[in-house]
């Protein structure tokens, strides 16, 4: 099986500046290629987007869980690369999550194998997820000696 990165979010980017980064980001990543699932906010419900996140890993196929949260752990770019380029190796598929507002619902986060913060700020999740997928670019980049991280 081909190794898979897919990230699932709660709601829409709704931003073209936003969306251009992203696809510019996207484009980048190769090795393997991120995919991104967009699944339904439910204003202050976080079951409900529990509930539909769990669907999306379903309708995946599972893999390797990893939950954004800020208890999560806290990585330099060049740990976050080694630590992610790891998983990779031991799992065809890792799905990275990031919930909504109200952050996961409690089945979520049991299914889940790792917690993952990008930092000790609180960012809003439209910034959290360019954040997150620059990073998985940079860690690609670290990975493949390319001169990006410098």
């Amino acid at each position: 099986m081909a190794r898979q990165i897919h990230l699932i979010v709660v709601g829409k980017l709704k931003d073209s500046h936003l969306e251009a980064i992203e696809a510019d980001y996207l484009k980048r990543i190769t090795n393997p290629d991120l995919i991104i699932h967009e699944v339904k906010a439910s204003a202050e419900n976080k079951e409900a987007e529990g509930d539909a996140i769990i669907k999306k890993v379903k309708e995946i196929g599972g893999g390797h869980l990893i939950a954004l949260s800020e208890w999560g752990k806290k990585y330099t770019s060049v740990a976050f690369s080694e630590w992610f380029s790891g998983i990779l190796e031991r799992s065809p598929r890792v799905i990275l999550m990031i919930a909504g507002a109200e952050g996961f619902s409690s089945e979520v986060l049991k299914l889940c194998q790792e917690r993952l913060s990008l930092s000790e700020l609180t960012f809003p999740h439209k910034l959290a997820r360019i954040i997150l997928v620059e990073q998985l670019y940079r860690a690609q980049t670290i990975r493949t000696g390319h001169p990006y991280h410098n």
